[in-house]
């Protein structure tokens, strides 16, 4: 069972908060302000922050620098009423990992949290597991049943990188800065290449497809 950190100054937005969490089977534990929450992490394993930014004593920016400066990847997802685009941006400065504008729409709220919690766990084993399909970052392989696929290393971070974000569109561009450097001269039409020898590898696996989105880039489907 997961366990969230719930870090508001308001009262009632603790309890609803938690009423929430708890009704869709998360563990939870609350505090006031950022010196709260890094009390209570002393006593508990949290999995993911959901974090205000006005507070007093330590604020959600403070709170934040505080444990991104001590090498901690612990997801945090920032609520707050401030929705200016700087004050978004001095959030993901500070480094977390996403915002939201209260008041917060409760369903999208649980989604974006198991997306969090979901590439928290693919980042810290390194692996993803789609039905019989393993895909393993250190061995730079693909697994199904007994069959195991060692890729080139371009095209396993490809591969990689769209299964780490299903459904999401990512343009030839941004994968050329991701996968290959800001400053290699490789053209993007590199992206296609590889896209058309993964299709081609992996043709007739029924656990995920790359789609190409017209004008936009590519996408992986996930279909298990």
């Amino acid at each position: 069972m997961f366990h969230v950190l719930v870090v508001d100054d308001d009262k009632n937005t603790r309890l609803l908060m938690r009423a929430l969490l708890e009704g869709e089977h998360y563990t939870v534990t609350l505090a006031a302000n950022g010196e709260e929450a890094l009390g209570a992490m002393e006593r508990n394993h949290v999995d993911l922050v959901v974090l205000d930014l006005m507070m007093p004593r330590m604020d959600g920016y403070e709170f934040t620098r505080e444990l991104r400066a001590a090498n901690n990847d612990l997801p945090i997802l920032m609520v707050s009423a401030k929705q200016l685009p700087d004050d978004r941006k001095k959030g993901f400065l500070a480094g977390i990992d996403d915002f939201m504008v209260k008041p917060v729409d409760e369903e999208e709220l649980l989604l974006r949290i198991k997306a969090l919690l979901r590439r928290a766990k693919i980042a810290s084993e390194r692996r993803i597991v789609l039905g019989d399909v393993v895909l393993d970052y250190d061995a730079l392989s693909v697994s199904r049943g007994g069959e195991t696929v060692v890729l080139p290393q371009k095209e396993f971070l490809l591969l990689y990188k769209l299964l780490s974000y299903p459904g999401k569109i990512f343009t030839r561009i941004e994968l050329m800065d991701e996968i290959w450097g800001a400053d290699s001269e490789t053209g993007w039409e590199t992206v296609t290449v590889h896209v058309g020898r993964l299709r081609r590898r992996f043709e007739g696996w029924s656990e995920f497809e790359i789609v190409s989105v017209r004008g936009l880039g590519y996408k992986a489907v996930k279909k298990v």
